[in-house]
């Protein structure tokens, strides 16, 4: 595995819900990326994905995954 920085600064907290989604998308990304760190073959896997409806289902279930840790870690966004 890459060295790739799998959590962006180090931690889970976001002010606002979009705000975790966002990092929610962008681990999932950087996950890909740190399985596959060969940028040319992602180009090359791209359109195979694209394409396929299960495999963008597993996406965005791999997404809602991280997004629910983002939740939990951020007690759903309610004052501690």
């Amino acid at each position: 595995m890459s060295d790739a920085t799998l959590v962006p600064n180090n931690s889970l907290m976001t002010a606002t819900p979009q705000e975790g989604r966002e990092l929610a998308i962008k681990m999932a990304r950087l996950v890909i990326k740190a399985t596959q760190p060969d940028s040319a073959v992602r180009e090359q896997l791209r359109p195979v994905y694209a394409e396929d409806a299960g495999m963008l289902l597993q996406v965005a279930q791999i997404v809602a995954t991280e997004y629910a840790t983002i939740a939990a870690a951020n007690h759903y966004w309610r004052a501690v």
